[in-house]
């Protein structure tokens, strides 16, 4: 794939000069040299409508749930969770059983209720190499790297790998390692029909398709928007879900249309380019996917986890 040389990658954030050998990164301890040191955690006391909020304002997918004395590391909340929450799984009971419904009440509840306590995590001991590793054999986008009194030091993610790699990685190219088989949805699925999608299916964006013209084949298929679970959770976090409210049913909330929140202007690639390019458009837009799209039909996709098995070869 790439040569075997050394790349020497300078990153923002204080992260420093990151030496690596293609497809070795073995180094005993060296995930801290990509690690984002500076941890938001919260206590799981906070509520899920605060994570909520947290996770929108920071733009991130997940946080870590510490004790608030110790600082060990007790669980972690993922916009997965909230999405479960929101009628993508069995954490939607929460709203139906225990508040009837009421969606302001609801969204009060702690996180304790819905986060992940079997934390999958690594140590500072830990290199590249098993964070790659660990990422791929649990189907985690990232590590909370705590130190010997179990103490958040660090998180990795697949973001992180992918910014390392923009520009860099240019011998291969989309078709190698998109998803062809796409699962999709329509302008007027509910933001709870696309949250049982996602939680389902382990997916974080699926590609909307205008209704008139989707088909049962994925190569005339037109996309007309994208939904993620970072949409889904702003429209939890920035209060679009309350201000649209007139009852406090939950029903109601999660019945609205995901064309009220997708991004209509979707950057997409096609199946020829450079996975390198990937990388930089997902660098330069924030993004953790990217539609492929072959002569105005969608044909694939290609996401963070995608190149994170393309690294890691």
């Amino acid at each position: 794939m790439r040569k075997k040389d050394t790349i020497n990658l300078v990153k923002s954030r204080d992260r420093g000069p990151v030496e690596f050998e293609s497809r070795n990164f073995d180094h005993e301890g060296d995930v801290m040299a990509i690690a984002r040191k500076e941890v938001i955690s919260i206590p799981q006391t906070a509520t899920i409508k605060e994570a909520a909020e947290i996770m929108v304002k920071n733009k991130f997918r997940r946080l870590p749930i510490t004790n608030p004395g110790t600082g060990k590391l007790q669980g972690i909340v993922t916009a997965m969770d909230i999405l479960d929450f929101l009628g993508g799984g069995d954490k939607s009971k929460i709203i139906d059983k225990k508040y009837d419904d009421n969606f302001l009440a609801a969204v009060n509840e702690s996180v304790k209720s819905i986060m992940t306590r079997d934390v999958i995590s690594i140590t500072t001991r830990d290199s590249i190499a098993d964070a790659v590793s660990m990422m791929l054999e649990n189907s985690v986008g990232a590590l909370p790297v705590v130190d010997d009194d179990e103490k958040i030091a660090g998180i990795v993610s697949e973001r992180d790998f992918v910014l390392l790699m923009a520009g860099v990685f240019n011998d291969e190219v989309t078709e190698e390692h998109m998803t062809a088989d796409v699962i999709s949805t329509t302008p007027g699925t509910p933001i709870e029909g696309a949250s049982k999608i996602m939680v389902r299916n382990r997916l974080r964006r699926i590609p909307v398709i205008g209704e008139e013209r989707k088909t049962p084949h994925p190569e005339e298929e037109k996309i007309v928007g994208i939904v993620t679970s970072t949409d889904i959770l702003e429209f939890l976090g920035r209060n679009q879900a309350f201000n649209a409210m007139k009852t406090n049913s939950a029903e109601e909330v999660l019945s609205t249309p995901v064309n009220e929140i997708m991004e209509t202007r979707v950057c997409t690639v096609t199946s020829t380019t450079p996975l390198g390019r990937v990388c930089e458009l997902m660098e330069k837009h924030g993004i953790g996917g990217l539609p492929v799209v072959d002569y105005g039909n969608l044909t694939g996709i290609i996401t963070e986890s995608d190149l994170l098995r393309a690294i890691a070869g």
